[in-house]
């Protein structure tokens, strides 16, 4: 139930965005981002004190992150990137990904503390 509804907002924020810059999927880097604040806010807060049960914890960050965030368009859209030359997006949209979406994870862990 999580991952079909995760899938479905994907798609939503993926249509949304993804055409505002030219050779850059705004819509996916969104999402990849936000699953990975989610995550790390949902992970951070099952480990305080076991704050969340284990079936909600597979519900939210197996089921509904799993389906919201998405490597395989990751990895095509990478793909896309080289095949038209776009070296320089190519490099800013992996590594800008990778280092925010952890950057995120430590956010999401952190906002879990607060709580």
């Amino acid at each position: 139930m999580g991952g079909g509804v995760g899938s479905v907002l994907r798609y939503a924020i993926a249509k949304s965005f993804n055409g505002y810059f030219q050779h850059f999927y705004l819509g996916t880097f969104l999402v990849n981002i936000i699953g990975c604040l989610i995550i790390g806010f949902i992970l951070g807060l099952t480990a305080k004190n076991n704050f969340i049960n284990d079936n909600y914890t597979l519900l939210l960050a197996t089921g509904f992150c799993g389906g919201f965030t998405t490597f395989s368009s990751f990895a095509f859209e990478k793909h896309t990137l080289l095949s038209a030359g776009e070296y320089f997006n190519f490099s800013i949209y992996t590594i800008s990904s990778i280092v925010i979406g952890i950057l995120a994870v430590v956010l999401g862990l952190w906002l879990s503390k607060l709580t």
